[in-house]
């Protein structure tokens, strides 16, 4: 063995033997000089490759062979990092003590992280994993994995099966519940929980991240951070999202289930209030709760679940035909309506709507505009599908209209049951009062 591969092979040696946060300083060979603090190895990458944390907040990852010196430096990086990632599915005891917070996981890439062999993200798997990804967050909470799918993947099934999961762990005595969620259907997932249980005695937070939790500028950590701390303080009994407010790390955001939309692919302040302001903010300071938030509830919690999924949701597009529309349509019970404007639609299309509700199929219509109602009497297209049956759903958004409609439908028969439905205000989905401008998001 040649002096140059024996001295790769005692660095490496060395490098290994270090512990996750040891503060160090790497010369690369042919490059430049890197500078942070290790992190747990991953157990999906090349065994000779490390991971390094930067004083920037980013990560990089290095192979051991191409390190030609390093340095030990004075410091090292804060947290728990005994417990390495591992892709078993062993667990810590699960049952819920009173008054802990529970932290039920679904998957999403804020139980993911980078795979440095092929640059791409992987689901972690098994509690133990995730302890050790979050280990601010979960030091004092008890967790259990309810389903490990993508956000994309997730339909009424798991909304169900979830809903259960949240009420079951609430009878067993949990003061808040977090869950962890994929962002791309983070918001149906809030809203299809905000219409299944009622008279919550806690908070149940559903939390994401627009990042893995080893990317460079990750939020994934300081939002479970908030989100754990909204589920143990808030006085709060509502279903709610909780993700950065803004670029920085300094403030969360607290969004009511049923009023919140991903706004951006990649932001992490991606997620907004629509029609209406934000139930609060989390920052270092505690939780600080606008006025129009629901109190935890002593009444007992109520589970109602079931979704009978013949909905449909259909965006108008400029050419888009009733035949179109009609084949789509076919089989449903119920059609939400995302319209132009304040409720509009091509002429077109005024007796495709005639002919579903003649039929006894309903047709609610919102608008697929990011602010304010619809409503029916400004225009006369809008007096047309009025007369040919359709409801005109004040501000609701099409995504939480469709989502409630489905729920609506599993426990409705007649279209003026399903009609009186869709326009009472159930979970803070619809209101009188919005500020001119949409008000702080």
């Amino acid at each position: 063995m040649g002096g140059e591969e024996k001295g790769a092979e005692d660095i490496g040696a060395q490098l290994s033997a270090l512990p996750p946060g040891t503060h160090v300083k790497i010369l690369r060979r042919g490059s430049r000089e890197w500078e942070g603090w290790l992190l747990p190895r991953d157990p999906y990458a090349p065994p000779e490759s490390l991971r390094l944390k930067l004083a920037s907040g980013y990560n990089v990852g290095l192979l051991i062979r191409e390190v030609e010196r390093f340095e030990k430096l004075p410091g090292v990086l804060g947290g728990d990092f005994s417990a390495v990632p591992r892709s078993d599915n062993s667990t810590r005891d699960t049952s819920i003590p009173k008054g802990s917070i529970a932290l039920l996981t679904t998957g999403g890439t804020i139980a993911s992280s980078i795979d440095y062999a092929t640059g791409g993200v992987k689901p972690v798997r098994g509690t133990a994993a995730l302890d050790a990804l979050f280990p601010e967050g979960a030091k004092d909470i008890m967790m259990r994995e309810v389903f490990d799918v993508l956000s994309e993947d997730i339909g009424p099934t798991h909304w169900e099966g979830l809903a259960e999961a949240v009420h079951e762990t609430f009878l067993e005595g949990a003061r808040g519940i977090v869950i962890s969620h994929g962002t791309d259907t983070l918001a149906h997932t809030a809203s299809a929980l905000s219409f299944q249980l009622r008279n919550l005695p806690g908070p149940v937070v559903l939390v994401g991240a627009q990042r893995s939790i080893d990317r460079p500028s990750s939020d994934g950590i300081q939002n479970m951070h908030w989100a754990v701390r909204v589920a143990r303080e808030a006085e709060l009994g509502e279903v709610v999202v909780v993700m950065h407010a803004g670029p920085s790390d300094d403030v969360g955001a607290i969004h009511r289930g049923t009023r919140v939309r991903k706004m951006h692919s990649t932001r992490r302040d991606a997620f907004r209030t629509l029609n209406g302001v934000r139930l609060g903010v989390v920052d270092d300071s505690g939780v600080h709760l606008n006025s129009t938030h629901r109190p935890r509830s002593s009444a007992g919690i109520v589970l109602e679940k079931g979704f009978d999924t013949r909905g449909r949701l259909v965006w108008i597009t400029p050419g888009l035909g009733a035949a179109t529309a009609e084949s789509f349509c076919q089989g449903a019970r119920g059609v939400i309506v995302a319209a132009t404007g304040m409720g509009h639609m091509p002429s077109e299309l005024v007796p495709w709507v005639r002919g579903l509700t003649e039929q006894g199929v309903f047709v609610g219509i919102t608008t697929q505009c990011l602010e304010g109602e619809v409503d029916p009497y400004v225009y006369s297209r809008g007096r047309e599908l009025m007369s040919a049956g359709a409801v005109y759903l004040e501000d609701l958004a099409p995504e939480t209209a469709y989502v409630k409609l489905l729920w609506v439908l599993g426990r409705t028969q007649g279209t003026r049951g399903i009609r009186e439905q869709m326009l009472e205000d159930m979970a803070g989905e619809m209101g009188d009062r919005r500020p001119l401008k949409g008000g702080t998001s």
